[in-house]
């Protein structure tokens, strides 16, 4: 792991929250978006939908982006920190809505727009041996199993060459657990969602912006205070959620929040941060710290 505090990078779902929302930084994401769809995406903006809003459970469980390309295409971002067993649907849903709430009533279904759904989850969703995944529609025949094609006159008419481009399409990067060594840029854009670090050797579109705006060295006190709440929480529901629902708090208050506070610390620790954050982020102190 990178030891140099300097050199850290803010966590993807809380740049996102904070950081990635700046057009100065599109890049970063267009980077993302480039090497996971294996073609040139350029953001023109971000916007706000009914399927992008957060409740407050949500609050650090999740965080959404809304981004319309330079095509007029829709991309829907989302990270899902905590495990959700209906998450298929909730990818569903979130891409119906989209395709409903940005067509005006009367217009015809030409105007229907093109929706993108990469979900970031770091949960096991589903089973499979993958930890990229890419979900699209197409139509075989059940006799011939032959593709059902566009006519010339509609690859003209909608810009496209296959029906599947006309339909959603989804993306899911299970990231948790990957520390292996990346090979190719969509490894070392998985490899940074994991671990929050970025090799010195990565060459990926849009991981030399995050290596340079995402430092966790430029936020202030205020924000790295707020940051490093956000970490607890994540540890939190990541840790304690299901147990809690299972069992209930077999606990007491004080000592869970000590161990809340070891937690957070072990992973700080662990990613190179300096010994004066720690200890004002946990309220630990220097020795114990040094025992972890």
């Amino acid at each position: 792991m990178n030891s140099n505090n300097k050199n850290q990078i803010i966590r993807f779902d809380w740049a996102m929250k904070r950081l990635l929302r700046n057009k100065a930084n599109f890049s970063v994401l267009e980077g993302l978006l480039t090497t996971l769809l294996g073609e040139k995406i350029i953001i023109q903006r971000l916007l706000e939908s009914e399927s992008n809003q957060e409740d407050e459970y949500d609050k650090y469980n999740r965080v959404d982006m809304l981004a319309e390309n330079s095509k007029g295409e829709l991309v829907l971002i989302e990270v899902q920190n905590n495990n959700e067993y209906a998450y298929f649907q909730r990818m569903l849903f979130g891409t119906s809505k989209l395709v409903t709430e940005y067509i005006n009533r009367g217009e015809s279904y030409d105007k229907v727009r093109k929706v993108y759904s990469v979900n970031i989850v770091y949960f096991s969703l589903g089973h499979g041996t993958d930890f990229v995944y890419h979900g699209k529609t197409e139509f075989r025949g059940i006799h011939t199993n032959d593709l059902l094609e566009l006519t010339p006159f509609q690859k003209q008419a909608f810009k496209v060459d296959t029906v599947s481009q006309l339909y959603p399409e989804y993306y899911i990067l299970k990231v948790n657990g990957f520390n292996q060594v990346a090979k190719s840029p969509l490894e070392e854009w998985i490899y940074y969602l994991n671990t929050g670090e970025i090799p010195s050797t990565a060459t990926a579109p849009g991981l030399e912006e995050a290596r340079e705006r995402l430092k966790l060295d430029s936020m202030t006190k205020n924000e790295l205070a707020a940051y490093y709440r956000h970490l607890d929480n994540i540890v939190i529901l990541r840790d304690n959620i299901n147990t809690e629902r299972e069992e209930g708090r077999a606990e007491g208050i004080e000592e869970g929040e000590r161990k809340k506070a070891i937690k957070v610390a072990r992973y700080l620790k662990s990613s190179g941060t300096a010994m004066e954050l720690i200890i004002g982020a946990t309220g630990l102190s220097k020795e114990e710290i040094e025992k972890l």
